[in-house]
Protein backbone atom coordinates (compact mmCIF):
# COMPACT_ATOMS: atom_id res chain seq x y z
CA UNK A 1 0.00 0.00 0.00
CA UNK A 2 1.42 3.31 -1.07
CA UNK A 3 2.17 5.76 1.68
CA UNK A 4 0.49 9.15 1.58
CA UNK A 5 2.61 11.97 0.25
CA UNK A 6 3.98 14.28 2.93
CA UNK A 7 2.76 17.86 2.96
CA UNK A 8 5.41 20.04 1.33
CA UNK A 9 6.16 23.75 1.57
CA UNK A 10 4.81 24.27 -1.94
CA UNK A 11 1.47 22.81 -0.84
CA UNK A 12 1.26 25.35 1.96
CA UNK A 13 2.20 28.13 -0.43
CA UNK A 14 -0.85 27.26 -2.53
CA UNK A 15 -3.05 28.29 0.40
CA UNK A 16 -1.48 31.74 0.35
CA UNK A 17 -1.35 32.23 -3.41
CA UNK A 18 -2.92 35.42 -4.70
CA UNK A 19 -4.67 35.95 -7.99
CA UNK A 20 -3.54 38.82 -10.24
CA UNK A 21 -5.29 42.15 -10.11
CA UNK A 22 -7.31 43.29 -13.10
CA UNK A 23 -7.47 46.91 -14.16
CA UNK A 24 -10.67 48.50 -15.40
CA UNK A 25 -9.47 48.58 -18.98
CA UNK A 26 -8.49 44.94 -18.89
CA UNK A 27 -11.74 43.95 -17.20
CA UNK A 28 -13.75 45.69 -19.87
CA UNK A 29 -11.75 44.02 -22.60
CA UNK A 30 -12.17 40.62 -20.97
CA UNK A 31 -15.90 41.09 -20.64
CA UNK A 32 -16.17 42.04 -24.29
CA UNK A 33 -14.04 39.10 -25.35
CA UNK A 34 -16.18 36.56 -23.53
CA UNK A 35 -19.50 38.24 -24.24
CA UNK A 36 -20.63 35.42 -26.42
CA UNK A 37 -19.93 32.49 -24.13
CA UNK A 38 -21.99 33.45 -21.10
CA UNK A 39 -19.27 34.78 -18.84
CA UNK A 40 -19.78 38.56 -18.84
CA UNK A 41 -22.05 40.73 -16.70
CA UNK A 42 -23.96 43.69 -18.04
CA UNK A 43 -22.36 47.14 -17.71
CA UNK A 44 -25.65 48.83 -16.84
CA UNK A 45 -25.29 50.67 -13.52
CA UNK A 46 -24.65 54.35 -12.87
CA UNK A 47 -24.64 56.50 -9.71
CA UNK A 48 -28.48 56.63 -9.32
CA UNK A 49 -28.70 52.84 -9.60
CA UNK A 50 -25.91 52.42 -7.04
CA UNK A 51 -27.64 54.81 -4.66
CA UNK A 52 -30.91 52.88 -5.03
CA UNK A 53 -29.14 49.62 -4.17
CA UNK A 54 -27.08 51.16 -1.36
CA UNK A 55 -29.82 53.18 0.35
CA UNK A 56 -32.35 50.36 -0.04
CA UNK A 57 -29.94 47.84 1.48
CA UNK A 58 -28.90 50.18 4.31
CA UNK A 59 -32.16 51.71 5.53
CA UNK A 60 -33.91 48.65 6.89
CA UNK A 61 -36.71 48.40 9.40
CA UNK A 62 -34.11 48.60 12.19
CA UNK A 63 -34.27 52.38 12.19
CA UNK A 64 -37.92 52.12 13.24
CA UNK A 65 -36.82 50.18 16.36
CA UNK A 66 -33.23 51.22 17.10
CA UNK A 67 -34.23 54.81 17.81
CA UNK A 68 -36.14 53.76 20.92
CA UNK A 69 -33.77 51.02 22.10
CA UNK A 70 -30.55 53.02 21.88
CA UNK A 71 -32.10 56.20 23.28
CA UNK A 72 -33.54 54.38 26.31
CA UNK A 73 -30.54 52.23 27.13
CA UNK A 74 -27.54 54.27 26.03
CA UNK A 75 -27.51 57.74 24.49
CA UNK A 76 -30.67 59.50 25.67
CA UNK A 77 -31.27 62.82 23.86
CA UNK A 78 -27.71 62.59 22.44
CA UNK A 79 -28.89 59.87 20.07
CA UNK A 80 -28.14 62.17 17.13
CA UNK A 81 -24.46 62.33 18.07
CA UNK A 82 -24.35 58.54 18.32
CA UNK A 83 -25.72 58.31 14.77
CA UNK A 84 -23.09 60.79 13.60
CA UNK A 85 -20.19 58.86 15.20
CA UNK A 86 -21.47 55.58 13.75
CA UNK A 87 -21.83 57.24 10.35
CA UNK A 88 -18.23 58.45 10.42
CA UNK A 89 -17.00 54.95 11.28
CA UNK A 90 -19.10 53.47 8.49
CA UNK A 91 -17.79 56.11 6.06
CA UNK A 92 -14.21 55.04 6.76
CA UNK A 93 -15.09 51.44 5.94
CA UNK A 94 -16.97 52.57 2.84
CA UNK A 95 -13.94 54.50 1.60
CA UNK A 96 -11.85 51.33 1.93
CA UNK A 97 -14.41 49.43 -0.14
CA UNK A 98 -14.60 52.27 -2.69
CA UNK A 99 -10.84 52.40 -3.21
CA UNK A 100 -10.52 48.64 -3.65
CA UNK A 101 -13.54 48.55 -5.94
CA UNK A 102 -11.90 51.24 -8.09
CA UNK A 103 -8.64 49.31 -8.29
CA UNK A 104 -10.18 45.86 -8.80
CA UNK A 105 -13.63 46.35 -10.37
CA UNK A 106 -14.89 42.79 -10.46
CA UNK A 107 -17.66 40.84 -8.76
CA UNK A 108 -17.03 39.34 -5.34
CA UNK A 109 -16.59 42.35 -3.05
CA UNK A 110 -14.48 41.52 0.03
CA UNK A 111 -13.81 37.98 -1.25
CA UNK A 112 -12.29 39.35 -4.46
CA UNK A 113 -10.13 41.90 -2.63
CA UNK A 114 -8.90 39.32 -0.11
CA UNK A 115 -7.90 36.91 -2.87
CA UNK A 116 -5.85 39.59 -4.61
CA UNK A 117 -4.21 41.13 -1.53
CA UNK A 118 -4.03 38.41 1.15
CA UNK A 119 -4.39 34.91 -0.25
CA UNK A 120 -6.59 32.03 -1.29
CA UNK A 121 -7.28 30.51 2.13
CA UNK A 122 -8.43 33.81 3.62
CA UNK A 123 -10.50 34.58 0.52
CA UNK A 124 -12.19 31.17 0.76
CA UNK A 125 -13.12 31.89 4.38
CA UNK A 126 -14.38 35.39 3.55
CA UNK A 127 -16.41 34.12 0.61
CA UNK A 128 -18.31 31.58 2.69
CA UNK A 129 -18.70 34.07 5.56
CA UNK A 130 -20.31 36.55 3.16
CA UNK A 131 -22.61 33.90 1.69
CA UNK A 132 -23.66 32.89 5.21
CA UNK A 133 -24.11 36.53 6.21
CA UNK A 134 -26.35 37.42 3.28
CA UNK A 135 -28.36 34.18 3.49
CA UNK A 136 -29.11 34.53 7.19
CA UNK A 137 -29.62 38.28 6.89
CA UNK A 138 -32.05 37.90 4.00
CA UNK A 139 -33.99 35.14 5.74
CA UNK A 140 -34.21 37.18 8.94
CA UNK A 141 -35.49 40.21 7.03
CA UNK A 142 -38.06 38.12 5.18
CA UNK A 143 -39.47 36.66 8.43
CA UNK A 144 -39.92 40.19 9.78
CA UNK A 145 -42.35 41.25 7.06
CA UNK A 146 -45.33 39.15 8.15
CA UNK A 147 -45.65 40.70 11.67
CA UNK A 148 -45.50 44.18 10.15
CA UNK A 149 -48.32 43.34 7.73
CA UNK A 150 -50.56 42.28 10.62
CA UNK A 151 -51.48 45.90 11.42
CA UNK A 152 -53.21 46.33 8.05
CA UNK A 153 -55.37 43.23 8.62
CA UNK A 154 -56.37 43.98 12.22
CA UNK A 155 -53.95 41.63 13.96
CA UNK A 156 -51.89 38.52 13.32
CA UNK A 157 -54.93 36.27 13.85
CA UNK A 158 -56.67 37.86 10.85
CA UNK A 159 -53.83 37.47 8.35
CA UNK A 160 -54.52 35.26 5.30
CA UNK A 161 -53.01 31.80 5.67
CA UNK A 162 -50.32 32.48 3.06
CA UNK A 163 -49.16 35.59 4.96
CA UNK A 164 -49.40 34.32 8.54
CA UNK A 165 -46.82 32.35 10.45
CA UNK A 166 -48.17 28.83 11.01
CA UNK A 167 -47.27 26.72 14.04
CA UNK A 168 -46.55 23.08 13.21
CA UNK A 169 -46.65 20.51 16.00
CA UNK A 170 -43.51 18.62 15.03
CA UNK A 171 -41.45 21.80 14.60
CA UNK A 172 -40.11 23.97 17.41
CA UNK A 173 -40.80 27.15 15.45
CA UNK A 174 -43.51 28.52 13.20
CA UNK A 175 -43.18 28.17 9.43
CA UNK A 176 -43.50 31.40 7.44
CA UNK A 177 -44.91 30.96 3.90
CA UNK A 178 -45.00 34.74 3.42
CA UNK A 179 -41.23 34.97 3.93
CA UNK A 180 -40.52 32.12 1.51
CA UNK A 181 -42.85 33.54 -1.15
CA UNK A 182 -41.24 36.99 -0.92
CA UNK A 183 -37.73 35.53 -1.20
CA UNK A 184 -38.74 33.61 -4.32
CA UNK A 185 -40.36 36.73 -5.83
CA UNK A 186 -37.19 38.74 -5.20
CA UNK A 187 -35.11 35.91 -6.70
CA UNK A 188 -37.26 35.98 -9.86
CA UNK A 189 -36.84 39.76 -10.02
CA UNK A 190 -33.05 39.47 -9.79
CA UNK A 191 -33.06 36.94 -12.62
CA UNK A 192 -34.60 39.55 -14.96
CA UNK A 193 -31.46 41.71 -14.96
CA UNK A 194 -29.43 44.02 -12.78
CA UNK A 195 -30.89 47.20 -14.27
CA UNK A 196 -34.48 46.02 -13.80
CA UNK A 197 -33.70 44.99 -10.21
CA UNK A 198 -32.09 48.33 -9.39
CA UNK A 199 -35.05 50.23 -10.86
CA UNK A 200 -37.51 48.32 -8.67
CA UNK A 201 -35.20 48.83 -5.69
CA UNK A 202 -35.11 52.54 -6.50
CA UNK A 203 -38.92 52.86 -6.58
CA UNK A 204 -39.26 51.10 -3.21
CA UNK A 205 -36.43 53.17 -1.72
CA UNK A 206 -37.95 56.46 -2.90
CA UNK A 207 -41.23 55.54 -1.22
CA UNK A 208 -39.39 54.61 1.99
CA UNK A 209 -37.39 57.86 1.98
CA UNK A 210 -40.62 59.81 1.40
CA UNK A 211 -42.11 58.23 4.54
CA UNK A 212 -38.99 59.12 6.52
CA UNK A 213 -39.28 62.71 5.26
CA UNK A 214 -42.90 62.68 6.42
CA UNK A 215 -41.72 61.62 9.88
CA UNK A 216 -39.16 64.44 9.91
CA UNK A 217 -41.53 67.16 8.68
CA UNK A 218 -44.64 66.16 10.62
CA UNK A 219 -42.63 65.41 13.74
CA UNK A 220 -40.80 68.72 13.47
CA UNK A 221 -44.10 70.56 13.24
CA UNK A 222 -45.39 68.75 16.35
CA UNK A 223 -42.14 69.52 18.16
CA UNK A 224 -42.31 73.26 17.48
CA UNK A 225 -45.98 73.30 18.46
CA UNK A 226 -45.32 71.60 21.81
CA UNK A 227 -41.91 73.00 22.78
CA UNK A 228 -39.82 69.82 22.26
CA UNK A 229 -40.59 68.18 25.62
CA UNK A 230 -38.12 65.37 25.03
CA UNK A 231 -35.16 67.71 25.49
CA UNK A 232 -36.42 69.05 28.83
CA UNK A 233 -35.30 66.10 30.94
CA UNK A 234 -33.74 66.14 34.43
CA UNK A 235 -30.43 64.47 33.49
CA UNK A 236 -29.72 66.77 30.58
CA UNK A 237 -28.54 66.03 27.06
CA UNK A 238 -26.00 63.35 28.10
CA UNK A 239 -27.77 61.26 30.78
CA UNK A 240 -25.17 58.45 30.56
CA UNK A 241 -22.18 60.61 29.67
CA UNK A 242 -19.77 60.03 26.82
CA UNK A 243 -19.73 56.28 27.43
CA UNK A 244 -23.45 56.11 26.69
CA UNK A 245 -22.97 58.00 23.42
CA UNK A 246 -20.16 55.73 22.25
CA UNK A 247 -21.89 52.50 23.29
CA UNK A 248 -24.96 53.70 21.42
CA UNK A 249 -22.89 54.42 18.32
CA UNK A 250 -21.47 50.88 18.47
CA UNK A 251 -25.01 49.50 18.30
CA UNK A 252 -26.07 51.96 15.61
CA UNK A 253 -23.12 51.09 13.38
CA UNK A 254 -25.08 48.09 12.09
CA UNK A 255 -27.79 50.47 10.87
CA UNK A 256 -25.29 51.55 8.19
CA UNK A 257 -24.47 48.04 6.98
CA UNK A 258 -25.54 47.67 3.37
CA UNK A 259 -23.11 49.80 1.40
CA UNK A 260 -21.04 46.66 0.80
CA UNK A 261 -23.84 45.50 -1.52
CA UNK A 262 -22.78 48.33 -3.83
CA UNK A 263 -19.22 46.97 -3.99
CA UNK A 264 -20.51 43.55 -5.06
CA UNK A 265 -21.89 45.11 -8.28
CA UNK A 266 -18.54 46.68 -9.28
CA UNK A 267 -18.28 44.59 -12.44
CA UNK A 268 -21.69 45.84 -13.59
CA UNK A 269 -20.94 49.55 -13.20
CA UNK A 270 -20.42 51.56 -16.40
CA UNK A 271 -17.61 53.68 -14.98
CA UNK A 272 -16.47 52.09 -11.70
CA UNK A 273 -13.58 54.48 -11.03
CA UNK A 274 -15.96 57.42 -11.00
CA UNK A 275 -19.35 55.98 -10.05
CA UNK A 276 -18.48 53.60 -7.19
CA UNK A 277 -16.95 56.23 -4.86
CA UNK A 278 -19.80 58.62 -5.59
CA UNK A 279 -22.41 55.90 -5.11
CA UNK A 280 -21.04 54.78 -1.73
CA UNK A 281 -20.39 58.29 -0.40
CA UNK A 282 -23.79 59.63 -1.44
CA UNK A 283 -25.48 56.52 -0.03
CA UNK A 284 -23.92 56.96 3.41
CA UNK A 285 -24.41 60.74 3.39
CA UNK A 286 -28.13 60.40 2.66
CA UNK A 287 -28.59 57.60 5.21
CA UNK A 288 -26.71 59.51 7.91
CA UNK A 289 -28.76 62.66 7.24
CA UNK A 290 -32.08 60.78 7.43
CA UNK A 291 -31.04 58.88 10.57
CA UNK A 292 -29.91 62.03 12.37
CA UNK A 293 -33.00 64.04 11.43
CA UNK A 294 -35.38 61.25 12.47
CA UNK A 295 -33.56 60.90 15.80
CA UNK A 296 -33.64 64.68 16.40
CA UNK A 297 -37.40 64.69 15.92
CA UNK A 298 -38.40 61.54 17.80
CA UNK A 299 -36.17 62.16 20.81
CA UNK A 300 -37.56 65.68 20.98
CA UNK A 301 -41.21 64.56 20.91
CA UNK A 302 -41.02 62.00 23.73
CA UNK A 303 -38.56 61.84 26.68
CA UNK A 304 -36.10 59.04 26.07
CA UNK A 305 -37.11 57.12 29.21
CA UNK A 306 -40.78 57.10 28.10
CA UNK A 307 -40.17 55.75 24.58
CA UNK A 308 -41.75 52.52 23.44
CA UNK A 309 -38.74 50.24 22.74
CA UNK A 310 -40.63 48.28 20.05
CA UNK A 311 -42.47 51.01 18.12
CA UNK A 312 -40.86 54.32 19.15
CA UNK A 313 -41.81 56.34 16.06
CA UNK A 314 -45.45 55.32 15.64
CA UNK A 315 -46.11 55.51 19.41
CA UNK A 316 -44.63 59.03 19.49
CA UNK A 317 -47.12 60.21 16.88
CA UNK A 318 -49.94 58.34 18.64
CA UNK A 319 -49.28 60.32 21.83
CA UNK A 320 -50.11 63.49 19.90
CA UNK A 321 -53.37 62.11 18.51
CA UNK A 322 -52.06 61.13 15.05
CA UNK A 323 -53.25 57.54 15.10
CA UNK A 324 -53.44 57.42 11.31
CA UNK A 325 -49.69 58.02 11.12
CA UNK A 326 -49.18 54.50 12.51
CA UNK A 327 -50.29 53.06 9.16
CA UNK A 328 -47.94 55.34 7.23
CA UNK A 329 -44.97 54.41 9.43
CA UNK A 330 -45.81 50.70 9.29
CA UNK A 331 -45.90 50.98 5.50
CA UNK A 332 -42.40 52.47 5.67
CA UNK A 333 -41.22 49.53 7.79
CA UNK A 334 -42.61 47.01 5.28
CA UNK A 335 -41.04 48.85 2.33
CA UNK A 336 -37.73 49.07 4.17
CA UNK A 337 -37.78 45.32 4.80
CA UNK A 338 -38.52 44.54 1.15
CA UNK A 339 -35.72 46.84 -0.02
CA UNK A 340 -33.33 45.23 2.48
CA UNK A 341 -34.37 41.79 1.25
CA UNK A 342 -33.45 42.71 -2.33
CA UNK A 343 -30.14 44.12 -1.10
CA UNK A 344 -29.40 40.97 0.89
CA UNK A 345 -30.05 38.50 -1.94
CA UNK A 346 -28.42 40.57 -4.70
CA UNK A 347 -24.73 40.08 -3.67
CA UNK A 348 -24.96 36.33 -2.97
CA UNK A 349 -24.95 34.98 -6.54
CA UNK A 350 -22.15 37.35 -7.52
CA UNK A 351 -19.93 36.02 -4.73
CA UNK A 352 -20.78 32.44 -5.72
CA UNK A 353 -20.00 33.32 -9.34
CA UNK A 354 -16.65 34.89 -8.38
CA UNK A 355 -15.66 31.82 -6.35
CA UNK A 356 -16.64 29.54 -9.24
CA UNK A 357 -14.56 31.64 -11.63
CA UNK A 358 -11.55 31.16 -9.38
CA UNK A 359 -12.02 27.41 -9.15
CA UNK A 360 -13.19 27.32 -5.53
CA UNK A 361 -16.67 26.14 -6.59
CA UNK A 362 -17.81 24.08 -9.60
CA UNK A 363 -17.46 26.16 -12.79
CA UNK A 364 -21.14 25.73 -13.65
CA UNK A 365 -21.96 28.43 -11.09
CA UNK A 366 -19.92 30.99 -13.04
CA UNK A 367 -22.29 30.79 -16.02
CA UNK A 368 -24.03 34.03 -16.96
CA UNK A 369 -27.27 34.12 -18.92
CA UNK A 370 -26.59 35.57 -22.37
CA UNK A 371 -29.89 37.44 -22.53
CA UNK A 372 -30.19 38.93 -19.04
CA UNK A 373 -26.42 38.95 -18.33
CA UNK A 374 -26.85 37.86 -14.72
CA UNK A 375 -25.64 34.64 -13.01
CA UNK A 376 -29.05 32.99 -13.22
CA UNK A 377 -28.11 29.58 -11.83
CA UNK A 378 -26.30 31.05 -8.83
CA UNK A 379 -29.21 33.45 -8.23
CA UNK A 380 -31.77 30.63 -8.27
CA UNK A 381 -29.64 28.43 -6.00
CA UNK A 382 -29.02 31.11 -3.38
CA UNK A 383 -32.65 32.24 -3.55
CA UNK A 384 -33.99 28.73 -2.95
CA UNK A 385 -31.62 28.23 0.00
CA UNK A 386 -32.69 31.54 1.55
CA UNK A 387 -36.38 30.71 0.97
CA UNK A 388 -36.07 27.31 2.66
CA UNK A 389 -34.27 28.86 5.62
CA UNK A 390 -36.87 31.64 5.90
CA UNK A 391 -39.74 29.14 5.70
CA UNK A 392 -38.59 26.60 8.28
CA UNK A 393 -36.28 28.37 10.72
CA UNK A 394 -36.44 31.27 13.10
CA UNK A 395 -33.01 32.68 12.28
CA UNK A 396 -33.07 35.41 14.94
CA UNK A 397 -30.80 33.27 17.11
CA UNK A 398 -28.30 33.05 14.25
CA UNK A 399 -28.33 36.79 13.62
CA UNK A 400 -25.14 37.19 15.68
CA UNK A 401 -23.31 35.18 13.01
CA UNK A 402 -24.18 37.94 10.54
CA UNK A 403 -22.31 40.44 12.71
CA UNK A 404 -19.29 38.14 12.89
CA UNK A 405 -19.21 37.76 9.11
CA UNK A 406 -19.54 41.51 8.63
CA UNK A 407 -16.75 42.24 11.10
CA UNK A 408 -14.49 39.66 9.44
CA UNK A 409 -15.13 41.07 5.97
CA UNK A 410 -14.53 44.67 7.07
CA UNK A 411 -11.30 43.66 8.80
CA UNK A 412 -9.97 41.90 5.72
CA UNK A 413 -10.88 44.87 3.52
CA UNK A 414 -8.97 47.22 5.85
CA UNK A 415 -5.93 44.89 5.80
CA UNK A 416 -6.17 44.72 2.01
CA UNK A 417 -6.00 48.51 1.83
CA UNK A 418 -2.79 48.50 3.87
CA UNK A 419 -1.27 45.85 1.60
CA UNK A 420 -2.23 47.74 -1.55
CA UNK A 421 -0.95 51.03 -0.19
CA UNK A 422 2.37 49.92 1.25
CA UNK A 423 3.40 46.65 -0.43
CA UNK A 424 6.05 47.13 -3.16
CA UNK A 425 4.59 46.76 -6.68
CA UNK A 426 6.90 43.81 -7.29
CA UNK A 427 5.19 41.89 -4.47
CA UNK A 428 1.66 42.54 -5.67
CA UNK A 429 0.21 39.97 -8.09
CA UNK A 430 -0.41 41.86 -11.32
CA UNK A 431 -2.83 40.99 -14.07
CA UNK A 432 -1.98 38.50 -16.73
CA UNK A 433 -5.35 37.21 -17.91
CA UNK A 434 -8.96 38.15 -18.16
CA UNK A 435 -10.89 38.42 -14.88
CA UNK A 436 -12.87 35.31 -14.17
CA UNK A 437 -10.61 32.93 -16.01
CA UNK A 438 -8.85 30.11 -14.19
CA UNK A 439 -5.68 30.95 -16.09
CA UNK A 440 -5.50 34.25 -14.21
CA UNK A 441 -4.62 32.41 -10.99
CA UNK A 442 -1.41 30.99 -12.38
CA UNK A 443 -0.42 33.82 -14.71
CA UNK A 444 1.64 35.65 -12.11
CA UNK A 445 4.02 32.70 -11.94
CA UNK A 446 4.97 32.93 -15.63
CA UNK A 447 8.52 34.08 -16.30
CA UNK A 448 7.79 37.02 -18.56
CA UNK A 449 8.84 40.60 -18.62
CA UNK A 450 6.28 42.95 -17.06
CA UNK A 451 5.46 46.28 -18.65
CA UNK A 452 4.33 48.64 -15.91
CA UNK A 453 1.92 51.46 -16.61
CA UNK A 454 1.39 54.07 -13.91
CA UNK A 455 -2.24 55.09 -13.44
CA UNK A 456 -4.09 57.14 -10.83
CA UNK A 457 -7.37 56.34 -9.12
CA UNK A 458 -10.02 58.87 -7.93
CA UNK A 459 -8.38 58.96 -4.51
CA UNK A 460 -5.13 60.30 -5.98
CA UNK A 461 -3.23 57.07 -5.37
CA UNK A 462 -0.82 55.62 -7.90
CA UNK A 463 -1.80 52.27 -9.43
CA UNK A 464 0.91 50.12 -10.94
CA UNK A 465 -0.78 48.27 -13.82
CA UNK A 466 1.56 45.56 -15.05
CA UNK A 467 1.02 43.52 -18.20
CA UNK A 468 3.25 40.54 -18.84
CA UNK A 469 4.79 40.49 -22.27
CA UNK A 470 6.59 37.31 -23.36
Amino acid sequence: MEQGRRLSWSDLQCLARRKPASSTVRAGAGAAAVGGNGRSLAKALSVPHLMAIGVGSTIGAGIYVLVGTVAREHAGPALTISFLIAGIAAALSALCYAELACRFPSAGSAYHYSYICIGESVAWLIGWALILEYTIGGSSVARGISPNLALFFGGEDKLPFFLAQIHVKWLDTAVDPCAAILVLIVTALLCLGIKESSVVEGVITIANVAIMLFVICAGGWLGFQNGWPGYNVPKGYFPNGASGVFSGSATLFFAYIGFDAVASTAEEVKNPQRDLPWGMCLTLSLCCFLYMMVSVVIVGLVPYYAMDPDTPISSAFAQYGMQWAVYVISSGAVLALIASLIGAILPQPRIVMAMARDGLLPPIFSAVDQRTQVPTLSTILTGICAAILAFFMDVSELAGMVSVGTLLAFTMVAISILIVRYAPPSEMPMEGADPGSLESLASHTDHSEPVVEILEDPFGNVIYDARHVP
